[in-house]
């Protein structure tokens, strides 16, 4: 059983500022390597109520780029961590980057089914505030039910994200 504080807050409208600065210093490093980098995650969503971590989807063409991309995120503090058991999305951990906010930095080509997921979900939350309202709701309880807990908070939250998915065909 996972022992990691969670915190959830009423949303920050300074969470589009904070990507656009990790971005910035990203495609400064990438270069032409990435397509783009999206904001994904529930900090992407106005009114959302969320973790303080901002999610982010470097997007490349295809896998023939990845490793120039290992290289070119290693300049800047970035490592690599594999999949972390979840194919088509590769995880990168960092350090020396006390400047901005915390966050989780993935790469994805374009073709990927999580960069798929990722992008359906924000979009439907974007476009629905009920299930804005209803999920910031269970997020808010979770956190308070399970605050010392990552994987139970996870539990209780996951049937409101399953119904999205089953609604969104996924």
């Amino acid at each position: 059983m996972a022992k990691k504080q969670v915190l959830v807050e009423k949303y920050d409208a300074a969470w589009a500022q904070d990507f656009r600065q990790i971005e910035q210093e990203l495609k400064e490093a990438l270069g032409d390597l990435a397509l783009r980098i999206e904001h994904v995650g529930s900090t992407s969503v106005k009114g959302l109520s969320a973790k303080p971590i901002i999610d982010l989807d470097i997007v490349i063409p295809d896998y023939s780029r990845f490793d120039a991309v290992v290289a070119a995120l290693e300049t800047i503090g970035y490592n690599h961590e594999g999949d972390l058991g979840i194919p088509g999305r590769e995880a990168f951990k960092y350090s020396g980057k006390e400047h901005l906010r915390r966050h989780h930095l993935y790469v994805c080509t374009e073709t990927s089914e999580e960069l798929k997921r990722h992008l359906a979900f924000r979009d439907y939350l974007r476009s629905h505030p009920e299930a804005v309202r209803e999920y910031s709701r269970v997020k808010e309880e979770g956190a308070a039910l399970y605050p010392e807990d990552i994987d139970k908070y996870i539990e209780y939250k996951s049937p409101c994200i399953e119904k999205i998915y089953r609604e969104l065909g996924l």
